[in-house]
């Protein structure tokens, strides 16, 4: 065996070397040498060898669009200009602040540029002083003023000032409380957004759905800023997939919505687990300023900085306010009409009761109109893909109560319809400021029927403003076309 192996060894010495010395012998360079086969070296005459060299390959010009690839390619793989404040030019405005005033840092300002936020909000302009000094804040402002930008961008400035932080699993280092999921959602990715050339992790904890895939998004990576929903948060401390102890900077937003809701105690457990408030700052807003959340706000921070705007007054002067006067029987006749002859981008109709937007939604989807609708019995997964589905614009017509469009935030909302009037004077606020956000012009349509006309008088109290009712216009009153005929043969309820 083992002279067999020396045998086979010593045979691919011998070819190897004679291929080597083959090798050296007939090829130079690029020339080669051609001679017969099966001639001896030593009768090869000089004279009779024929050198050949190989033809250099066609060099074919590449085209346009070869060039044009290439050129592509080698700009993609120069290094990119870093980016300045200077790239970000916004020329100065009396009365008006700009983020450029403030001493923020220049990833954060990347993506403020991106977002085209020019100038400030009469909140911003306000609060962004005071936040980013580290100071407990109070404001007074509903959605669609820019609050969310405040204490984000006060959160981002904060975090990034840090020296060597220490970044754990399930340990934020902020923490943003909101009422609903809706909210939730749209804070986190708000913060995605400014945040997008920063560093730093944000996650997100709300009940309904994906509670799996959360629990292992917060405990298995470190987390920088989480924003959660009340009870979901506080069944994740609970079992230890989320610690607050250093959670140095806490938001609670729409605390009046929290006390409608019944969230305080819960939120008054979560504040217990945080950092004691000398040790943390602690930013509340409010669109409304009630004993009660007065009270809340003295417990939970230190001297804080009351911060008020007329924002709600503001968001009710963009908005075109019609009151139709319709009896019980012709409102559906009337929100057809509307949302079939008169140009619109996206409607949002607002009713009081779960029922009542079901029922509309059903009628609406039987005649024809392509809409969806949200509330509190809508699955979280539903919810998200119909939200979507509306902001997008692939759906135009949203039914949904008040607390699912509470935490709605989207522009080209042109119409706010509402097929009842509230209760609260505050939630009319809050429904017709889904429109004419962002200085843009909105359209605010309220039914008036033997019921929903009581409610008048307060809301026209409180927005300081007469809200006279007018008949509306025949175009309006046409009578309903066929409805399609089904399998059934069953004709139209009246």
């Amino acid at each position: 065996m083992r002279k067999r192996q020396i045998r086979r060894l010593d045979r691919k010495s011998r070819t190897s070397a004679r291929y080597l010395q083959n090798k050296n012998r007939f090829l130079q360079g690029d020339e080669i040498i051609s001679t017969a086969s099966n001639t001896p070296a030593k009768d090869i005459n000089p004279e009779n060898i024929q050198v050949i060299i190989p033809p250099a390959p066609p060099q074919n010009k590449p085209s346009q669009e070869e060039q044009q690839r290439e050129q592509r390619r080698r700009r993609s793989r120069r290094k990119k200009a870093k980016w300045g404040v200077n790239n970000f030019a916004v020329d100065p405005v009396a009365g008006k602040s700009r983020f450029h005033d403030f001493d923020l840092p220049v990833p954060l300002m990347h993506g403020i540029a991106d977002l085209d936020f020019k100038y400030c909000t009469p909140i911003q302009e306000k609060a962004l002083p005071h936040v980013l000094a580290g100071k407990d804040l109070i404001g007074r402002a509903s959605t669609g003023t820019g609050k969310s930008a405040v204490f984000l961008i006060g959160i981002f400035t904060r975090l990034l000032r840090e020296r060597n932080p220490e970044r754990r699993n399930g340990q934020p280092r902020a923490l943003i409380i909101a009422p609903t999921r809706e909210l939730v959602i749209q804070i986190a990715k708000d913060a995605r957004a400014i945040g997008k050339y920063l560093h730093l992790r944000v996650g997100e904890a709300y009940g309904g759905t994906d509670y799996e895939r959360q629990r292992r998004n917060l405990s298995e990576k470190p987390v920088d800023i989480l924003v959660a929903t009340p009870g979901r948060l506080l069944d994740f401390s609970r079992q230890r997939v989320v610690q607050l102890g250093r959670a140095g900077i806490m938001v609670i937003d729409e605390a009046d919505r929290m006390l409608d809701m019944g969230f305080i105690p819960d939120v008054r457990s979560i504040i217990y687990k945080t950092p004691p408030k000398e040790k943390r700052q602690t930013m509340l807003f409010s669109a409304t300023f009630t004993d009660e959340v007065k009270r809340l706000a003295a417990q939970w921070s230190i001297n804080p900085v009351t911060i008020e705007t007329e924002a709600e007054q503001v968001a009710v002067e963009t908005v075109k306010k019609i009151v139709y006067m319709v009896t019980r029987s012709e409102k559906y006749l009337v929100l057809y009409n509307i949302i079939t002859g008169e140009e619109h981008e996206r409607i949002i109709v607002f009713a009081n009761m779960k029922r009542d937007v079901n029922r509309l939604y059903d009628r609406l989807r039987r005649d024809g109109i392509n809409c969806t609708m949200l509330s509190g019995d809508v699955p979280q997964n539903k919810r998200t893909t119909r939200l979507e589905n509306f902001r997008s614009g692939r759906v135009q017509i949203l039914i949904a109560t008040d607390v699912a469009g509470r935490g709605i935030h989207i522009d080209g909302i042109s119409h706010v319809i509402n097929y009842t009037l509230p209760y609260e004077p505050e939630d009319y606020v809050h429904r017709i400021g889904r429109t004419g956000r962002a200085g843009a012009e909105g359209i605010s349509i309220s039914f008036a029927d033997e019921e929903s006309s009581f409610y008048l008088p307060e809301i026209e109290e409180y927005i300081e403003e007469p809200l006279p009712c007018v008949q509306p216009d025949k175009s309006l009153l046409r009578p309903l076309p066929p409805r399609p005929q089904q399998g059934s043969g069953k004709k139209r309820k009246k």
